[in-house]
């Protein structure tokens, strides 16, 4: 795998920190989660890491850390600024220990600006970034892509890729660094072409006004008479033309002339027949009409079939979860998703990560019972 010997310590927070581990986890690298509880649930992106939960309260505890950072190439921490140095492991110090050390800053705001301490959540970090006025249809308020903008694309994958800029760096340097990464910069970031691409032709009016927010009849979605949906992208002349051959519309209607009847149009005529019945005939057709297809669908759909595109996650007493294959494929060493994995973290996991550093049985069990290390099962004598 791409990353295999790469170890990293992962503090555990919110989704945009599992998520940078996660990605580092599925191509190859051993990611080490700093857990605070061994009975923690809400992460859902753990898989495929190995775990340890310890109190941060004990001064035994910080010396655990300290000597996992010593063996390690990359530190992800999630906490706002100040955190880290109060427990005594902030980038002064973890640097001094390992000169060679990754350390992965991943905050809404960033380490420094007036809003560095401030709590926020990804709608604040679009908002802030501006991304988020130019999300939504015409006259309605702006409209947030759930939590995927900036926690996820601007801020763990946008952090997995800092990380990845600073490893490569090092083989030159030989020197580690600080990745300051603020979750506002990344939607930002992610948003370069909506911000540049203001004097083209498709964009740079109101929201809701352009061809690829919803102002153009022939890009957006559209209701089928089964209730389901349909994708339509047909922005190039030589698909529309396409487009209006499959929807058998006159073939010299303007693409651009008369927006509200051609929607109104293209609804009604889209309403006549199922989606499944309008893909049998634009399956043959290079019109960019596709599916949207719903979670308990994606997996059986053709393409991502003959993709490997997902997998099923085994769940224990419920139904199993749908989990995407990792991206991109790499020819000679490709990833492989952590979610299927069944190795717990439990005591024998612990004890694993600790002798690593150096430690004995004995001493293991010595920390357990203090209170330094917390696990839910007692360690077998």
């Amino acid at each position: 795998m791409a990353l295999k010997g790469l170890k990293v310590v992962e503090f555990v927070g919110l989704a945009p920190g599992p998520f940078c581990g996660m990605l580092l986890a599925d191509f190859g690298a051993i990611v080490t989660r700093i857990d605070m509880n061994p009975q923690n649930v809400l992460d859902v992106l753990q898989g495929g890491k190995r775990s340890i939960a310890l109190n941060l309260k004990k001064p035994k505890a910080i010396d655990v850390i300290r000597s996992l950072c010593r063996q390690s190439d990359v530190l992800i921490e999630p906490f706002r600024p100040g955190v880290m140095e109060k427990f005594g492991l902030g980038p002064t110090v973890l640097l001094k220990d390992n000169p060679q050390l990754i350390y992965a800053r991943l905050t809404g705001f960033g380490q420094t600006g007036s809003h560095a301490l401030r709590a926020g959540h990804d709608i604040n970090y679009i908002a802030v970034s501006g991304v988020l006025s130019m999300l939504g249809r015409k006259s309605n308020k702006p409209t947030a892509p759930m939590n995927l903008l900036a926690d996820f694309a601007g801020g763990g994958l946008m952090c997995a890729f800092g990380i990845l800029a600073a490893i490569i760096e090092r083989h030159s340097s030989g020197k580690g660094q600080i990745v300051d990464h603020a979750m506002v910069e990344g939607a930002a970031y992610i948003g370069s072409w909506l911000y540049r691409s203001k004097n083209l032709p498709i964009w740079g009016k109101e929201r809701g006004d352009n061809i690829l927010d919803g102002g153009a009849h022939f890009y957006d979605t559209y209701e089928t008479k089964d209730g389901k949906f349909l994708s339509v992208g047909a922005i190039e002349n030589k698909f529309y033309r396409q487009l209006l051959e499959g929807l058998e519309l006159d073939p010299d209607m303007s693409q651009f002339e008369e927006e509200a009847d051609r929607r109104k149009l293209f609804e009604s005529t889209f309403k006549s027949k199922t989606r499944d019945e309008w893909m049998c005939i634009f399956n043959d057709k290079d019109a960019c009409v596709f599916p949207v297809l719903t979670p308990d669908e994606v997996k059986s759909y053709n393409h991502n079939r003959e993709r490997n595109m997902f997998v099923d996650q085994q769940q224990t007493g419920t139904n199993d979860v749908l989990v995407p294959s990792p991206a991109p494929k790499l020819s000679r060493t490709p990833a492989r998703t952590g979610a299927t994995t069944t190795e717990k973290n439990g005591f024998e996991m612990t004890e694993k990560i600790l002798t690593e550093i150096g430690l004995v049985r004995d001493e293991i069990i010595q920390l357990c019972e203090e209170g330094v290390v917390l696990v839910i099962e007692k360690p077998k004598m």
